[in-house]
């Protein structure tokens, strides 16, 4: 009998702990958004995000992401958001194995983005 109950806990312990990134880190970022001068919208994959100045939850995604800045008047500008390797998810290889880390790729997890500050300066377009 209490190797049983061992064995359950054992499970247990190891099934809380896949997917560690994903339950530590979340599956967004928060970053703040900028612009001179300021008013331009934000957008990240076609979807308005906000108007700057403004912060705003940015999903991960193992793919490249970029977000587009417009405002009328001025030439539209689209920056690369960086992200780098999300540490956390190294538990996953101890304690989770391969179930946790395909849940952290599936959430986009597996990385952050690392710069949480972006301001553009953005150019009047030509008469």
């Amino acid at each position: 009998m209490k190797n049983n109950l061992s064995i359950v806990l054992l499970l247990g312990i190891a099934h809380s702990t896949t997917s560690c990134a994903t339950i530590f880190t979340g599956t967004n970022d928060k970053i703040s958004f900028n612009s001179t001068p300021e008013g331009a919208t934000v957008f990240h994959k076609g979807v308005e995000k906000c108007v700057t100045p403004c912060t705003v939850n940015i999903p991960r995604s193992l793919s490249k992401q970029t977000v587009t800045f417009e405002k009328e008047g001025f030439n539209h500008q689209e920056v690369k958001l960086d992200k780098n390797f999300n540490a956390v998810t190294l538990l996953n290889i101890l304690f989770g194995g391969a179930i946790g880390v395909g849940i952290d790729a599936a959430t986009g997890s597996l990385t952050k983005y690392s710069t949480k500050k972006y301001e553009v300066e953005l150019e009047a377009k030509q008469q």
